[in-house]
């Protein structure tokens, strides 16, 4: 054991020492290695997990460079690679956490679950025995994830079942969709969400343009808000469907050669004339901010939103061994005006936290002559953001609106079984002032107290909500989000500027 963690360190430290071969450096850092092992290994309170010892080891010299450099051990790089190939292989269920209860949103159609007959709203208790009540959700997909043709028992709880029930589920493969919505907003307005930027992203968002181009779109509502990035070469390609031919997207700075250089847009025909609006959000990260910074600089379109998150630095990823791997900050990169968006990191948990955005900010001009800043993430040009009541928070935090919406889809509200006495309601349906009484009835009876004015004041709020999850319950989670986009205040104020985005182009 003690030559396993021996060898570890002495790994890391040829890896990562600058001064690596260096006689006299590499014996003081041996001797030191050599003296805090046997220590941890005589005098810790319990045995110690040598992989992990090492592991850790790598984290905290990573630790020392930069935020977004990491270690990438069997399970983070696994899920990595799932992001990237937009597939993993699991059951095919969307999971949230509601308190302290891990919910079945959806099961995906045609996947393991599906067939096995998983519902909405389903409490995943157990898996493999062991409780979901202490883990994230997060950790909870861990669990379910694993080799394909692997099985995995979870114990599921229903409403209408007497006792929890033990399903037993072999893993296959799933698809991870980058672009999972793409519908009219209007007439001649298509909206477009992509989550996150992976191997297939650019040929996902070609094939919702060419469907909504045939329903009749002119112009787009692209979202980014809540996008944490991917990889470098999908931003270049999605930047380059609004870019005509020769345009810069972004360039990089490195130490080497090779981490320098432009990237220029190369194609042409594509869609460089649509008017465009681009939402963002303070969890917009890293690609999609390089598409907003490019579309910005060369006014093409238009920004509403908050702030991005300021991740101005690339990462190359260098394999160690077949299951770990390091992803180190290789350069930085600029927009096409010349700035940095890169927040400053000095103190991590300012930086984690975004409470880091430097009053004075480097000044930059687009094209058009429009003034830009860098430092901060990308300003949009329009700033508006989406935030909540207190306790519009809590009832989605307790998974009180979730509930209603599935139990009103299945007729077991007064209100629910009125309306849908013969029939199913239709898509003109809206949550009024019966829907609300009937919701508050629901929120009585599972225990949930609040104030009258409080539930005044987040109305309108609660009314997207109820619409939403009442529409994913009865026609599927895409029409539900279509509705709520529908009535979205940042969406609206999108379709609001489209005359200045028009103006935009060239």
């Amino acid at each position: 054991m003690k030559k396993k963690i021996f060898l570890s360190l002495i790994l890391i430290l040829v890896f990562f020492h600058p001064h690596a071969w260096d006689e006299d450096v590499w014996s003081q850092s041996f001797k030191k290695i050599s003296a805090i092992v046997p220590l941890i290994e005589e005098n810790y309170y319990k045995e110690v997990d040598h992989e992990e010892l090492a592991f850790s080891s790598i984290r905290g010299i990573l630790l020392t460079l930069d935020p977004h450099s990491y270690f990438l051990d069997p399970k983070n790089l696994s899920t990595l690679r799932e992001d990237y190939k937009g597939k993993y292989f699991g059951l095919g269920i969307m999971i949230q956490k509601h308190a302290d209860l891990l919910k079945v949103i959806s099961p995906l159609e045609g996947t393991p679950a599906y067939r096995l007959g998983i519902q909405p709203g389903d409490v995943i208790s157990h898996i493999e025995g062991e409780s979901t009540k202490p883990i994230t959700s997060f950790q909870a997909m861990q669990k379910l994830r694993g080799e394909k043709g692997t099985k995995v028992t979870i114990t599921i709880s229903r409403e209408g079942l007497d006792e929890p029930l033990d399903i037993t589920i072999t893993r296959a493969e799933i698809p991870l969709y980058s672009v999972p919505y793409a519908f009219m907003l209007q007439d001649d307005i298509g909206y477009i969400f992509i989550r996150n930027f992976a191997e297939g992203t650019t040929k996902e968002f070609r094939e919702k343009m060419a469907m909504l181009e045939k329903l009749g779109m002119q112009k787009l509502v692209l979202d980014f808000r809540g996008n944490g990035g991917g990889t470098f070469l999908q931003s270049l390609e999605i930047s380059d469907e609004f870019l005509p031919k020769g345009d810069m997207i972004v360039s990089i700075r490195g130490r080497k050669k090779y981490y320098s250089r432009e990237f220029r847009a190369s194609l042409n025909d594509q869609y460089e004339h649509i008017p465009l609006v681009i939402l963002i959000s303070q969890g917009t990260a890293s690609a999609p901010e390089i598409v907003s910074g490019a579309v910005q600089d060369h006014d093409r379109g238009l920004i509403i939103g908050q702030d991005s998150w300021g991740k101005g630095l690339v990462q190359t990823v260098f394999p160690l061994s077949k299951e770990a791997a390091v992803a180190i900050t290789t350069a930085r990169y600029y927009t096409p005006s010349g700035r940095s968006i890169q927040r400053d990191y000095t103190y991590l948990e300012d930086y984690r936290l975004k409470r880091d955005v430097p009053e004075e900010r480097e000044v930059k001009y687009t094209e058009g002559g429009r003034k830009v800043l860098g430092q901060g993430g990308i300003s949009p040009d329009y700033k508006a953001e989406l935030s909540y009541k207190p306790l519009t928070y809590m009832l989605l935090l307790r998974g009180a609106v979730f509930s209603y919406g599935r139990k009103f889809a299945e007729k077991q509200t007064p209100l629910s079984r009125e309306l849908m006495k013969d029939k199913i309601i239709d898509r003109s349906f809206e949550v009024n002032s019966r829907v609300f009484e009937d919701f508050k009835a629901h929120l009585e009876k599972v225990g949930i107290s609040f104030k009258p004015e409080d539930f005044e004041e987040a109305k309108a709020e609660l009314k997207r909500e109820l619409e939403r999850e009442i529409f994913s319950s009865i026609w599927g989670i895409e029409e539900g989000m279509k509705v709520f986009r529908q009535s979205d205040p940042l969406i609206q104020k999108a379709v609001a500027v489209f005359p200045e985005a028009e103006k935009l182009i060239h």
